[in-house]
């Protein structure tokens, strides 16, 4: 079973129930909420792993609310799908600029939806696993999301973070800049290829220090690889 929790937070009941139905049976906890104020508190007393969102909520919209999650440290790497009628192309860049993962129009198979919540969690949890990984003494927790380096704690950013997770994930596979923003911002993420090389330097810069700046290597007319050779180089 699935032990991840999700809210879903519209104002039309029958759509919550169909939806909280739908996502137990796919092995998901599931926390309701009709409005923005239910959903933060929710959110503040039961952390949840991802946010289903309607855009039209009464009061605070469900924009608004995706805004505002996203801004604010303790909430900004919750992942959020946005739930709505309007399927335009303005309404979807809207959302996904407001921080949105995905976005899902209305009407949907519930099917479709399942999917998609589980692609996202993937993107967010890049790891995949539980196990901490270890590469030459570099160590990194999914769990406590925890990284040493021989021993000694290691801050890095949460893009850093994810980064790093996804490469010790699949070491010694070069992946193109296109490949890395799909696994590790997402797909739906309106952002430029070279974003990724900011991320890759910030993330050497982290590790040169500790002598992993190495594992980081630069794969030409590819684009980046993580490989324990680096340690010997």
């Amino acid at each position: 079973m699935n032990e991840q929790t999700l809210l879903v937070v519209d104002d039309e009941a029958a759509i919550r129930d169909m939806l909280a139905t739908s996502l137990e049976l796919a092995g998901f906890r599931v926390l309701l909420a009709e409005d923005a104020m239910q959903a933060l508190v929710q959110i503040a007393d039961h952390a949840p792993d991802l946010v289903l969102l309607d855009w039209m909520l009464p009061g605070t919209s469900g924009i608004e609310l995706a805004r505002r999650l996203k801004r604010e440290a303790a909430t900004a790497e919750l992942p959020v799908i946005m739930l709505t009628a309007r399927g335009d192309e303005d309404n979807k860049i809207q959302g996904l600029d407001a921080g949105a993962d995905d976005y899902v129009t209305k009407p949907f198979s519930t099917r479709e939806l399942v999917s998609r919540v589980k692609a996202v969690l993937r993107r967010s949890s890049p790891l995949g696993g539980e196990q901490p990984l270890d590469c030459g003494g570099l160590v990194l927790d999914p769990v406590s999301q925890r990284i040493t380096a021989h021993g000694q704690p290691l801050s890095l950013g949460p893009t850093e973070f994810r980064l790093l997770a996804f490469f010790m994930a699949h070491a010694e596979r070069a992946y193109s800049r296109q490949q890395l923003l799909d696994q590790v911002w997402g797909s739906g993420v309106y952002v430029e290829d070279r974003t990724v090389d900011v991320h890759i330097r910030r993330l050497r810069k982290s590790l040169e220090p500790h002598g992993f700046a190495g594992l980081l290597q630069t794969v030409r007319g590819t684009g980046y690889r993580f490989s324990q050779q680096g340690l010997q180089e």
